[in-house]
């Protein structure tokens, strides 16, 4: 299966709904004892740099893992581990993981009130726009458009990937969409928006 014909399934796995159809959910668990190393049993990650991968959208962990195999995402773990993948074992295992039960994640209260606001009104002065078109009110993403997840993300996680958009050592981002905000954001910013993103519900 190229890469048109893996995009197409992702769509139509996300137009069946919450089957995910395309992946198998068992055939998933059994290939996702390499990936429990990292990212645990339960889907919820061994150290807060590494993701937590429970509940996240399939199309969303598809993406990834084929961006990682065909090297579109380049990580020096990662990478490696998505080389060797199929189609087929990309979508077995994004089935397997969405079908977990999300991680709750809470937020610290030093810089909460700071992330609430960029969260959900964006920063005007940068023109950077809210997250909550992309990602929901409530950090839930968008499965059609492979939006990802963010509520119960590993806060450590989510400002690794936000400084790797801001520098464009992460590039895989359709349109440049995430690029375009992140590199407007400081530091104290985004550790702010990952804190809030982290604990939402």
């Amino acid at each position: 299966m190229n890469k048109r014909n893996l995009a197409a399934a992702l769509l139509c796995v996300v137009m069946a709904g919450p089957s995910y159809a395309q992946g198998d959910a068992e055939a998933g668990k059994a290939a996702s004892a390499t990936c429990s190393g990292c990212h645990g049993a339960d889907g919820k990650a061994l150290t807060p740099d590494y993701p937590n991968l429970a509940g996240q959208h399939a199309s969303y962990i598809a993406k990834q893992l084929t961006a990682y195999r065909d090297g579109e995402r380049v990580n020096q773990l990662m990478s490696p581990m998505a080389a060797a993948l199929s189609d087929q074992n990309i979508l077995d295992l994004a089935a397997y993981y969405a079908e977990m039960t999300p991680i709750k994640g809470a937020a610290e209260e030093d810089n909460l009130t700071l992330g609430q606001n960029i969260y959900r009104g964006g920063v005007t002065g940068a023109d950077i726009a809210s997250c909550t078109g992309c990602h929901g009110p409530s950090g839930k993403g968008n499965p059609a458009a492979a939006y990802p997840v963010l509520s119960g993300q590993n806060k450590a996680y989510l400002v690794a990937q936000l400084k790797l958009f801001r520098s464009g050592e992460r590039n895989n981002d359709p349109n440049e969409m995430m690029r375009s905000l992140a590199h407007r954001l400081s530091d104290a910013e985004i550790d702010a928006l990952a804190n809030y993103a982290s604990g939402l519900h």
